[in-house]
């Protein structure tokens, strides 16, 4: 858990210039040691992302019997083989996307499990994975739908299941209980979402094909080892991103950043605002598209944004509706009610922060509405424990009138390690502070 005496402490002023990456992709992180803990052999995996969400997944397979090799922070190697019956809980402590996903694989085995985690993650629905998992036959139970969840063997039957959310850690935790089902299983989903599970999967030799909204997975228990480098995190990239969109003069190129498309539709909403922002690929990583991205301050437009375009940019609401802020003219945003189930409520808690710096947005109950552009003060703010609030106030109070103090500024350490030193490496004035 974060302390509420480390803060961020922010001047404006300063252009960002240079060259720079971020840290290794989340999603494919989580699933890296997951993945490899069912191959037959080692998966040796660089720039692994050695923050407080991958670390709980990384503990969770240890727990499970599963040795993992750390070279460095970000290099590892995954000897897999046969999970072992736990003895005691599954830890996956804030990690949501953690604790689905090994819920999906856990239902599938045959030993008894137990997966829980901090407050934080026993306030988050667990129903969305429950439901679906139990039709496949899974005997699996929450505490009032939540975690802790209760896991015992049972023989999983392939399925047709029809998504009622866009959701790629319910999709995901389907597919990967499908690899020991009886029977091919078919996921139908009502919009797209992040599909890296389908693409790692594919690399590690599943047999798995995307038609349309329609992923058709065979039953493989065993997994195939590879080789990899993780690319750095869109979702992490957003955060300088925004910040070079609105400090004038800012002129910035972010390297080998993961350019899978289910991730990149707050860049091309961006890009339709008019942003001065270019991508390039340059190759591939266990399935997944990778290149740069160069971004330099432009004057930007207010848009409308909703529908599919909403899964693909579901994380970076919170610094989108900071980008929003500097716009000209009106921003409204529908269809993103699920912000309300992630680590907070962050329409409301970004909404209620924001207004701390004299912001003026109108929040609906699936989104929000801002007339920019917008004149913001420093002031005092806090993260409630959650990364991506910290990391989009911080933004903020790069364009803001005087300094901006961003109390709980180790949550950052969830998603983005190191992320004030990136921002100094850039030009900004970001420190992290620790009050007496």
């Amino acid at each position: 858990m974060a302390a509420a005496s480390d803060y961020f402490a922010v001047r404006p002023g300063s252009a960002l210039k240079g060259v720079t990456t971020v840290p290794g992709d989340k999603s494919m992180s989580h699933r890296a040691v997951m993945f490899g803990a069912l191959a037959q052999g080692e998966t040796h995996v660089k720039a692994w992302l050695p923050a407080g969400d991958t670390e709980a997944s990384l503990g969770a397979m240890r727990t499970l019997g599963v040795e993992v090799e750390r070279h460095s922070d970000t290099e590892l190697t995954v000897h897999g083989g046969q999970l072992q019956k736990p003895d005691r809980p599954l830890d996956l402590v804030n990690a949501g996307t953690g604790i689905r996903l090994l819920t999906g694989i856990m239902v599938g085995q045959p030993f008894p499990s137990v997966l829980d985690g901090s407050e934080q993650l026993r306030r988050r629905p667990m129903k969305r994975i429950i439901d679906p998992l139990r039709a496949m036959g899974a005997d699996l139970e929450g505490t009032n739908d939540y975690c802790p969840l209760y896991v015992r063997p049972a023989q999983l039957k392939g399925v047709e299941h029809k998504m009622t959310v866009a959701s790629a850690q319910v999709k995901s935790a389907l597919l990967l209980a499908a690899l020991f089902a009886d029977a091919e299983t078919r996921v139908i989903e009502i919009g797209p979402s992040r599909d890296h599970t389908e693409r790692m999967l594919s690399a590690m030799g599943v047999k798995i094909v995307t038609e349309g909204n329609v992923v058709t997975i065979q039953p493989t228990p065993v997994l195939k080892p590879i080789n990899f480098t993780i690319p750095g995190d869109a979702s992490s990239a957003a955060f300088p991103v925004v910040a070079a969109l609105i400090v004038p003069d800012s002129d910035i190129t972010l390297t080998n950043i993961n350019l899978n498309p289910t991730r990149t539709g707050v860049f091309e909403v961006l890009q339709a605002m008019g942003a001065d922002l270019t991508i390039t690929e340059t190759g591939t990583e266990a399935g997944d598209p990778v290149g740069t991205i160069r971004v330099r301050s432009s004057l930007l437009k207010g848009t409308q944004v909703g529908g599919e375009v909403v899964v693909r940019m579901i994380d970076e609401f919170p610094i989108f509706m900071v980008a929003a802020l500097f716009a000209e003219g009106r921003t409204i945003v529908r269809d993103a009610g699920e912000l309300r189930v992630k680590e907070t409520d962050r329409l409301a808690v970004m909404t209620a922060e924001l207004t701390k710096l004299g912001a003026n947005i109108i929040e609906t109950e699936d989104g929000f509405i801002i007339d920019g552009p917008q004149v913001l003060s420093g002031a005092e703010v806090y993260g409630h424990d959650d990364h991506r609030i910290s990391m989009s106030l911080v933004v903020a109070g790069l364009a803001a009138d005087g300094e901006t103090t961003v109390l709980d500024a180790e949550c950052a350490a969830d998603s983005f390690p190191g992320y004030a030193e990136t921002l100094r490496k850039l030009g900004a004035d970001v420190r992290v502070q620790v009050l007496d």
